[in-house]
């Protein structure tokens, strides 16, 4: 299987994953969202595809996780919101694992893309919601600390999924061909 078949195959899971994962177990939260472990796969998909391939994925897969779970008004902000969460957070673990390939530093790598990919996610939705939603500073301000602990779950996931996943030997070699293409 070629290079580009790769991605697009590992892709097209991760979307699915990302889905599945959102809607699977919801927490639900006091300002209509909910907690869920689709952030990680999120993550994921930007560590492990890259930018352009993760954020499509990412996006995708979070799209189709509103549109299926009644929260189609969000679904195109979500697209482009969590896709842009996975390319922040792949280049942010590119960029400081591309100085050591010790797996220790891959570790705090994935926290600190988790951090830097939930800022984000965060600032994200609160825009959506001020701004184009029109519910004002306010209102959009009570989404955000449940916001914060959904990254801080989506980190966590992704924490104890990286190692699982670094281990198949196609993927760590896929990641090593996606980190020279950035």
């Amino acid at each position: 299987m070629n290079n580009k078949t790769l991605k697009l195959v590992v892709a097209a899971l991760m979307a699915a994953m990302t889905c599945i994962a959102t809607m699977i177990i919801k927490i639900p939260s006091p300002t209509s969202g909910y907690i869920h472990m689709g952030d990680g796969f999120v993550l994921l998909s930007g560590i492990i595809l890259g930018p352009v391939y993760g954020g499509l994925a990412a996006g995708i897969g979070s799209m189709f996780a509103d549109l299926f779970s009644g929260y189609a008004g969000y679904a195109p902000a979500t697209f482009i919101i969590k896709a842009l969460a996975a390319v922040v957070g792949g280049v942010a673990f590119y960029l400081i694992t591309s100085v050591t390939p010790k797996i220790w530093l891959k570790m705090i790598s994935v926290i600190i893309a988790g951090i830097l990919g939930g800022i984000v996610v965060t600032g994200g939705y609160f825009i959506f919601e001020a701004h184009i939603m029109g519910l004002g500073f306010a209102a959009a301000l009570t989404g955000v600390p449940f916001n914060l602990l959904q990254n801080v779950f989506g980190i966590i996931v992704s924490f104890l999924l990286f190692p699982v996943l670094y281990s198949i030997q196609n993927l760590k070699g896929f990641n090593t061909k996606v980190n020279k293409s950035i």
